[in-house]
C-alpha cells in the first residue's frame, strides 16, 4: 500500500499504523502537493480527505477502516476504489481520547466517478 500524505499530518500516520497492524505493508510518501496526487487519481473536492492511498489497483481516499479495504480486495468490484470524505471522528487515525465516535459510511468510487454505499461503520 502506498500512502500519500502531508508530512505535517499526524492523523494520516495514525491511519497508516492501523493498516500496518492489520498486516498491510505500507510505504509512506510525504508530499506537500496533495492536490497533484488527488488530481492524478481523479479525487474530486466532494470526495477529499487528508490522505490518499493506492493498493492493488485501487485508490483509497481518507480514513477508510481496514475491514472495508479487506472487503474491497476480497470482492474485487469493478471500481476505482473507496472514499471516506473528511475526517470522521472515530474512524481509524481519528479516534477520540474519550472513545466518542460518529457513524460514517464508506463509498465505492465507480469507474465512471459515481459514488455508492459500500459499508457502514458505527
Amino acid at each position: 500500500m502506498k500512502v500519500f500524505k502531508d508530512p505535517n499530518c499526524g492523523c494520516c500516520g495514525g491511519w497508516a499504523e492501523h493498516m500496518q497492524a492489520a498486516g498491510f505493508p505500507v510505504q509512506i510518501n510525504d508530499t506537500t502537493d496533495m492536490g497533484a496526487v488527488k488530481e492524478r487519481l481523479q479525487i474530486s473536492d466532494n470526495m477529499m480527505s487528508c490522505h490518499t492511498a493506492e493498493i492493488d489497483g485501487y485508490v483509497v481516499e481518507g480514513h477508510v477502516p481496514v475491514s472495508a479495504i479487506q472487503k474491497l480486495l476480497a470482492e474485487r468490484p469493478k471500481a476505482r476504489g473507496l472514499v471516506l470524505p473528511g475526517m470522521p471522528i472515530g474512524s481509524p487515525g481519528m479516534e477520540s481520547p474519550d472513545g466518542f465516535s460518529r457513524p460514517f459510511t464508506v463509498s465505492l468510487l465507480g469507474e465512471d466517478g459515481s459514488l455508492s454505499e459500500f459499508s457502514k461503520h458505527e
